[in-house]
């Protein structure tokens, strides 16, 4: 038995190649690559890098789907189901849009692979694949392991994805992660990840966990087994892991070179309107950046603009601090109501979204917003959130920010990411926006 692995891309402009810092190993494929048995053949394409063959003979084809690649996974579909090969989609969109993502396949994967993927995969051999599998909620992350073999010859960003739990307990209204896992968190057995970092060439490791101090006890004890190993990582985290300045410490002995952080809004009301608590009731934002600064930690900060107290200046106020705060990275994002969130529902309830399933609107174009803010245009806050970025990566603020010696160029190594990151950030800015999503390779 044959099966081919599909990672759609968000889309791309005629003329140009991908968006560069988009292009990361699709580790939730190479996972599906190991759970399946040692007598299947497993192909992998990635439509972000190559060409799909279409013509190519397989037993089975599954995509992974998220509401950005959506509009281009059913395309794909599409063109394998015309062909007669049976396609299954699986990921974030398909669980929480089922009944849309049933109409372009033959079988569709809510929830989590592992459990039900040998039962998928023995179907398929019979042909007798089911139209919908459920996976078994399972509070425990059962033994996972990456068949990296599928990523040879491509050419992805040179850091390893590691994933070292899943989920994240907080209930952030606007977020499809606390959707998908039911503001649920399970860790992997800290041994398997020694032991999968053991086998990496490259030391670079991005843990892709939601929020890598869900559990901060289980946290510390990672951190401490990270400490011989002498990697290099990244992850992403909570505002409240300032509270524990041990943590911190020990984050950075065991090799954490920076981390991302989900500031959202400088407005309490705002954050307050997100469900975003444990933002709320850690207090001062600069009190917390001292620490990790203070540390050797650079921080990569994320903040959201769209909810109803934001106005144009909400955005300047943002960049001006964030600038002042000299962060590592930062992003500018506007607000972007997934399908399957309370917020969809809400904003859909109050008539305020702006497309009927934006991800499919063929005239959507990415960092366009999708509803009606209150106190501010769409077409305002979506060029505010351009000029934003624009602001924050140009030269004379990246030579501003570099004058952070305790993190961002602490070291020549730190210096050298600091502005290749940057500088590759400036140069992306405008080849993202108004990317028109669903246009693939071919």
């Amino acid at each position: 038995m044959r099966i081919t692995l599909i990672m759609p891309g968000v889309g791309k402009k005629t003329g140009e190649p991908y968006v560069s810092s988009w292009k990361m190993e699709p580790l939730a494929l190479a996972v599906l690559a190991a759970l399946s048995p040692p007598d299947i053949e497993v192909s992998f394409y990635d439509d972000r890098l190559e060409e799909i063959p279409y013509q190519e003979e397989t037993d089975l084809v599954a995509i992974n789907v998220e509401t950005y690649t959506a509009q281009r996974a059913y395309d794909i579909s599409s063109k394998f189901r015309k062909l007669g090969r049976p396609v299954i989609l699986g990921g974030f969109h398909p669980t929480l849009m089922p009944d849309e993502a049933i109409e372009f396949a033959d079988s569709i994967l809510v929830g989590e692979a592992e459990g039900v993927w040998h039962q998928i995969l023995e179907d398929a051999k019979k042909g007798r694949l089911k139209k919908l599998y459920i996976s078994q909620k399972n509070d425990v992350l059962q033994k996972v392991s990456a068949k990296r073999e599928i990523f040879k010859g491509k050419k992805y960003l040179p850091i390893n994805l590691i994933e070292s739990g899943r989920g994240c307990k907080f209930n952030c209204k606007f977020c499809s992660i606390a959707s998908f896992y039911k503001s649920s968190y399970k860790a992997r057995d800290i041994s398997e990840i020694v032991n999968e970092i053991k086998t990496l060439k490259n030391k670079s490791v991005f843990f892709v966990d939601d929020n890598i101090i869900a559990d901060p006890q289980r946290a510390k004890e990672l951190f401490q087994a990270l400490i011989p190993l002498k990697i290099d990582w990244i992850s992403q985290g909570s505002i409240n892991l300032a509270n524990d300045e041990q943590m911190i410490k020990l984050m950075k002995r065991s090799g954490c070179l920076g981390l991302l952080i989900g500031f959202e809004s400088l407005n309490k009301s705002n954050l307050s309107q997100m469900n975003k608590h444990v933002n709320m009731n850690y207090g001062n934002y600069e009190d917390a950046l001292k620490k990790f600064r203070d540390v050797g930690i650079a921080i990569y900060a994320t903040f959201i603009f769209g909810y109803d107290l934001d106005d144009a200046d909400a955005v300047k106020k943002t960049l001006d601090f964030a600038i002042k705060q000299k962060f590592f990275l930062a992003a500018f994002n506007h607000l972007v109501p997934f399908p399957g969130t309370p917020l969809y529902d809400d904003l859909e309830k109050e008539g305020r979204l702006l497309y009927d399933k934006w991800w499919l609107n063929p005239e959507y174009r990415f960092g366009e917003i999708a509803f009606r803010p209150k106190l501010i245009t769409a077409e305002i806050l979506s060029k505010e959130c351009f000029e934003a970025r624009k602001s924050f990566y140009q030269l004379n603020s990246i030579l501003r920010r570099s004058f952070d010696f305790k993190s961002n160029c602490r070291n020549p190594k730190m210096a050298s990411i600091f502005f290749s990151l940057n500088l590759l950030t400036q140069k992306e800015i405008v080849k993202r926006q108004h990317l028109p999503i669903g246009k693939g390779m071919d």
